[in-house]
């Protein structure tokens, strides 16, 4: 992939993995934020409230250095990771999959549940949608009626997305690229007489 690239999933999707009577139901859920997460878990609790286990990771950040897995009660390292591991082999971020199981009465053992937790997750994102977004940068300019015909001739030549414009006497116009074509646009615009662009975020 690109540095301004990035693989997600579109919408929520559901998978299923049963082994030996227990029952492992796992959700794959788009989210950007980690204050969402609690959310997320406290609604799936109340869903699978005859659940044992309620077990998760997510990864947030196109640059994926946000993340964090759990066991919820679990042998250390039989849930959460194997969760994360199928996260990691899509190549995905801006995610949390749950996976809820009912307990079936046999012990499945440290492997076995290694295994099921991963079946249950990859469950989860073989019925997911997966596209690759671009990161885009939103810069605020600013720039004197007189020159607007220099703008738009660099916005339209960068396909340049704009948005929220405002003309008067001074111009203001939002606007947003791809992050690997910063250094040009902004060597362009910073060209133009009376333009100034102020930073916004990247997303």
């Amino acid at each position: 992939m690109d540095s301004d690239t990035y693989k997600t999933i579109t919408s929520p999707a559901e998978g299923l993995y049963k082994e030996k009577g227990s029952k492992f139901v796992s959700v794959a859920i788009p989210i950007s934020e980690v204050e969402s997460v609690k959310t997320i878990i406290d609604k799936i609790r109340k869903e699978h409230h005859e659940a044992r286990h309620h077990c998760y990771a997510y990864m947030i950040g196109h640059d994926r250095t946000t993340w964090r897995v759990n066991d919820d009660g679990e042998p250390s390292g039989t849930a959460g990771r194997p969760i994360m591991g199928q996260i990691n082999s899509f190549g995905l971020t801006n995610l949390i999959i749950v996976v809820s199981r009912y307990f079936g009465g046999t012990l499945l053992g440290v492997s076995g549940l290694i295994n099921a937790y991963r079946k249950s997750a990859a469950s989860a994102l073989q019925n997911s949608e997966i596209i690759e977004r671009t990161l885009q940068e939103y810069y605020e300019i600013t720039y004197p009626y007189a020159v607007m015909n220099d703008v738009m001739k660099i916005l339209k030549d960068e396909s340049i997305e704009q948005s929220k414009q405002s003309f008067a006497l001074e111009c203001r116009i939002l606007i947003n690229f791809r992050v690997s074509a910063k250094e040009k646009i902004l060597h362009r615009l910073s060209r133009i007489d009376g333009l100034e662009s102020r930073y916004i975020e990247t997303h």
